[in-house]
């Protein structure tokens, strides 16, 4: 537990220079990194879920709580470890089983990543979880020609692919 407190200062200031927006010239970009990614203000659901689980799975349970509450997916593919933050960012959310038609994707795997890249349209969420650790695949979705906007978080990364975009990649101090 103590390692990881120290990787993530560690991390946190290797990525000082990244906070809050600081570089996003897009205004569209820079109101998603403030008010989805970096929001600290609480939210309403944040008592009533994760309360058991370790700092990095509330952490990233709760990032994707705003984006289930920013998105307003109608279908998500989501690790069964996230689906109560995501159910409290939207209500009317239903599960998928494959990702046909899913708005909202927190993939784990290289296998899922290969698959989903296709099948994503312009309102797909697309994450990367454990970004840390699979770097090599991560590159392949930035490099994707239909991936417009990446975020890279360290412990995930989030792309967007609306094909109206400029191709961005932003690394964020989360």
């Amino acid at each position: 537990m103590m390692q990881n407190k120290w990787t993530h200062i560690l991390v946190w200031l290797s990525r000082i220079t990244h906070c809050r927006g600081f570089g996003v010239q897009s205004p569209t970009d820079y109101g998603f990194v403030r008010y989805v990614i970096n929001e600290h203000w609480p939210y309403y659901q944040y008592d009533e879920v994760g309360q058991d689980a370790d700092w990095l799975t509330r952490r990233l349970g709760r990032l994707y709580f705003r984006l289930s509450n920013w998105r307003q997916p109608a279908v998500a593919l989501v690790p069964a470890c996230y689906q109560p933050f995501v159910k409290a960012g939207c209500r009317k959310v239903r599960w998928a089983s494959a990702a046909e038609g899913a708005d909202l994707l927190i993939v784990q795997t290289a296998a899922e990543v290969e698959r989903l890249l296709s099948q994503c349209k312009a309102d797909t969420v697309l994450v990367l979880d454990g970004l840390s650790q699979r770097r090599s695949l991560w590159r392949r979705i930035v490099e994707s020609p239909s991936a417009t906007i990446t975020y890279d978080l360290y412990y995930c990364g989030i792309a967007l692919f609306d094909p109206a975009r400029t191709k961005q990649h932003y690394i964020v101090n989360f």
